[in-house]
């Protein structure tokens, strides 16, 4: 399916029974979860069974195993991602019977409608901006619905109706599905090249995304991250143009300044300034100090991008500020998944050149202060699967530079999800791509043979993370159960 377009908004009481193909997906699974709370009757199907999808029919959805034509039954809307092929039997069958078809943002649009709706945006923390906020808005009593592209630690959960009239969602750029969205507060962290299999260049994905600037209600605000030079350029096209907006970062004239960041294990401290724009009382006021649970400066960032849309939504700061500090973050955001062998496993969904950067510096940080205060020494053992073709072929030499910040790095093969195997395209790229010197780094192109191998490699202290966007996640426990023998 091409780049998404802009059409209108069907309220979600006029959907009828929805069927989604692939519901099984985090995003997909969240819309259908929040219709089943506003007791509209949902159907869906999925290539494999999954928790999701447990939870999902204890919820009240009819659920199959497998695509089929015959799944639809006497659904009245059909609901697809980007990710469906147009030759999959049940949306070949929809549009023969001529069912309404809905690309998965609009019906997230649809369950925002009537709301005051904050989408988060941008190439990077679209995710753990999110989540963070929405934590945060529930620790101040705000009860919001939300729509998050993983799942909150806490939770175990990535969408839910709450009893408030906030919703949060996160907000795709991948296809441009954003541009369905009219939020009452946007938010944009940053803007980078990816994606460049849907889009025709860097040029087209900056023009999108001031196009769902323009989408932001009127008397709305953005919220723009000041470090990123793209978005500077966005909030200030979007001043003279007399919209509301608030910057935050650590760049000087941030209205939310973040200032001394300080790493604490797998954390940080760090506090806001206040300018006048953001309604501090006399520039330089503080919100005071700020802790999080969650390592690596880009998290201190995607806090103060949450704690920005907070104040705006009215919210008790100091609740706010509490909720951020007992945020456990979302799965798959450097998630640790256990310790064995005296090594430390952990998971991230990074799979941009940019992301793995963040992440490994801010292991980094974490293994340094560990041996400053306890000794105890260690390396950090990456582990990446590249994801899609495309973004291999495109990154490849970024991705290498990403992964001399590692002592050791492991590149598995690609993993295509939507895309057909291109020729000379493999992780091997990759791993020649990264700098000779320090990094000891090898191309292992059968991931079965990963979780021997990197328990082979590790040490006792050592930090080990697996990096992509695919199925790189599985391998977690697999590395843990060898270093346990």
């Amino acid at each position: 399916m091409s780049l998404i377009t802009r059409s209108d908004v069907v309220p979600a009481g006029r959907l009828g029974k929805v069927h989604f193909i692939a519901i099984g997906g985090a995003g997909m699974s969240g819309i259908a979860r929040i219709m089943l709370k506003r007791g509209i009757a949902v159907s869906g199907s999925d290539a494999r069974d999954s928790e999701l999808l447990t939870q999902l029919k204890d919820l009240g959805a009819q659920v199959f195993v497998g695509h089929a034509a015959g799944h639809l039954g006497d659904a009245d809307t059909v609901v697809v991602s980007t990710a469906i092929r147009e030759d999959n039997p049940e949306l070949v069958a929809a549009r023969a019977g001529g069912l309404r078809v809905l690309h998965r943002s609009a019906a997230l649009a649809a369950l925002m409608a009537g709301r005051r709706a904050v989408a988060v945006a941008g190439t990077h923390g679209k995710t753990t901006t999110t989540s963070m906020l929405t934590v945060a808005l529930q620790h101040a009593g705000a009860d919001p619905a939300y729509c998050i592209g993983g799942q909150l630690v806490t939770t175990g959960l990535g969408a839910d109706e709450g009893g408030g009239d906030v919703f949060v969602a996160e907000a795709d750029e991948s296809d441009g599905s954003f541009l369905m969205y009219t939020p009452y507060i946007a938010v944009v962290t940053n803007i980078e090249a990816d994606h460049l299999d849907n889009y025709g260049g860097f040029e087209e994905v900056k023009e999108n995304f001031a196009r769902f600037v323009e989408r932001i209600e009127p008397g709305g605000v953005l919220v723009a991250g000041a470090d990123d030079p793209v978005v500077r350029e966005l909030a200030a096209a979007a001043r003279s143009r007399g919209l509301s907006v608030r910057t935050y970062g650590e760049v000087a004239g941030a209205d939310l300044r973040v200032t001394a960041f300080t790493p604490r294990g797998l954390g940080s401290r760090f506090r806001i300034e206040f300018s006048d724009a953001a309604g501090g009382r006399e520039a330089g006021e503080r919100a005071g100090a700020i802790e999080l649970t969650v390592p690596g400066r880009h998290n201190a960032l995607n806090a103060t991008a949450a704690f920005a849309v907070a104040q705006l939504l009215g919210c008790d700061l100091t609740a706010v500020r509490d909720g951020l500090a007992g945020f456990g973050g979302a799965m798959r955001r450097l998630e640790l998944k256990g310790e064995a062998g005296g090594a430390q496993v952990f998971d991230s969904y990074a799979h941009h050149p940019t992301e793995l950067t963040a992440d490994l510096e801010a292991t980094r940080d974490y293994v340094v202060q560990r041996a400053e205060q306890t000794g105890a020494t260690g390396r950090i053992v990456a582990v990446f699967q590249p994801h899609l073709y495309s973004r291999t072929k495109f990154f490849a030499a970024e991705f290498g530079a990403a992964l001399a910040l590692a002592d050791v790095a492991v590149v598995l093969d690609v993993y295509g999800a939507r895309e057909d195997p291109e020729p000379g395209v493999t992780g091997k790229l990759i791993a020649d791509a990264v700098p000779p010197g320090r990094t000891e780094v090898s191309y292992l192109p059968e991931q079965s043979e990963a979780p021997d191998r990197v328990a082979g490699l590790a040490l006792p202290g050592d930090v080990i993370i697996t990096l992509g966007a695919g199925d790189v996640t599985k391998l977690g426990p697999l590395i843990l159960d060898r270093l346990a023998r």
